[in-house]
């Protein structure tokens, strides 16, 4: 029979293997959190068919999901608290019963958010901050995971408001850019626009219009999936897309430069090529957006 002590041990289990499973960004695969990993015999998943999920060893909830149906910010309030539904409209079901209880002791969960189908951002550790029964809903308190402070040391502490915005930013911050990754890799079919590289951890999301500009928005049409070396290229300026025919443009001194063969299969080979593009229409680049980085290409051009 499980008890506390065994629901302390899994979830630090958990959250330990996720450090080892996610990317870099944060994002991990549901094929991934459904096999989970083994806990003294048991097999511990960490998502189910439903948000609210308990593994079968525990006594408490160990992860809530969220799948947006809205813009990306409809998932954090002014605030920076999750606004997170009750499983159904009855306040004592199960699942409810479990997340209050978790709010009561200050238990910590795991965060999952879906980005594209089949893959999720983790974010963890997260604490339930609030229960609004009049409203069938939680308050999810993201802040622990992003600032990395333990649950115990966030405990009775009042943020100066200042502070609570900048932490808000933060975490803003992190959700759209792992969302703009993942949203683009999956619009590229996991391969690199220039040179079709299928290796997703040597892919990027590179943004068209850096994300510190007005116009730099972390949406699909602003954003090219690029493996490392091109990435680079082009956030330097040495490659560049025509806009009319998305043909790839290298810099004329780079194609007259001498050097290895990196240099030569690498960047020189790739002029000309034409981007390996999205299937859907809307998720192509933003013509207007390639164009304003072409004139910045050619400026650059020696």
């Amino acid at each position: 029979m499980p008890d506390l002590r065994d629901d302390e041990a899994i979830r630090r289990a958990a959250f330990a293997w996720l450090e080892r499973e996610c990317t870099p960004e944060g994002t991990i695969t549901r094929e991934r959190l459904r096999t989970g990993f083994r806990w003294e015999g048991h097999r511990i998943r960490l998502v189910g068919p439903k948000g609210i999920f308990k593994p079968g060893p525990m006594l408490l909830p160990l992860s809530i999901t969220t799948l947006p149906g809205g813009p990306y910010d409809d998932v954090l309030g002014y605030d920076g608290l999750l606004e997170y539904r009750y499983r159904g409209t009855d306040p004592d079901h199960p699942d409810n019963r479990g997340l209050r209880e978790c709010w009561h002791r200050r238990i910590p969960l795991v965060h999952f958010l879906r980005l594209v189908p089949g893959a999720y951002l983790a974010t963890w550790p997260v604490l339930v901050a609030g229960d609004e029964p009049q409203r069938l809903t939680f308050r999810i308190d993201l802040e622990p995971a992003i600032t990395g402070l333990a649950p115990v040391m966030t405990a009775g502490v009042s943020e100066p408001l200042a502070e609570r915005r900048y932490t808000v930013a933060r975490i803003r911050q992190r959700l759209h850019q792992a969302a703009f990754r993942e949203r683009v890799l999956h619009a590229y079919r996991e391969r690199c626009a220039i040179c079709a590289l299928r290796h997703r951890e040597l892919l990027d999301a590179a943004h068209i219009i850096p994300d510190t500009e007005p116009e730099g928005d972390p949406e699909i049409r602003n954003g090219l999936a690029l493996c490392r070396l091109h990435h680079a290229a082009f956030d330097r300026l040495f490659i560049a897309v025509r806009p009319e025919d998305y043909r790839v443009v290298v810099r004329r001194d780079i194609l007259e430069e001498e050097d290895g063969p990196m240099l030569v299969h690498g960047l020189q080979a790739m002029h000309g090529r034409r981007l390996l593009l999205p299937r859907r229409t809307g998720d192509r680049p933003d013509r207007d957006r390639l164009a304003e980085r072409y004139r910045r290409f050619i400026e650059a051009s020696p």
